[in-house]
């Protein structure tokens, strides 16, 4: 099973804050797992597919190339500024 979460922006535009899939061995890396989630369609690939997208893994900053394990945990979050 793999935990996600939605952050910010991305749980308002989904209308969902976390959910759980079931473990799929096609699963190899968060990119897999974005395109999955994309091709939901409508407000799925509008929101998860944009390019400056930020994920964590396990709490851990990562990009779209961390490999996924059964039992991760993660986050998507639209891009933080500061000021």
């Amino acid at each position: 099973m793999i935990r996600l979460q939605y952050f910010a922006r991305y749980r308002e535009q989904l209308g969902l804050e976390c959910e759980s899939l079931p473990w799929l061995a096609t699963l190899t890396d968060l990119r897999a797992l974005r395109e999955l989630l994309v091709s939901r369609g409508g407000v799925w690939a509008q929101t998860l597919g944009q390019a400056n997208l930020m994920c964590a893994r396990n709490q851990a900053l990562c990009s779209l190339d961390e490999p996924l394990c059964d039992g991760d945990d993660i986050a998507f979050f639209p891009p933080v500024t500061g000021g």
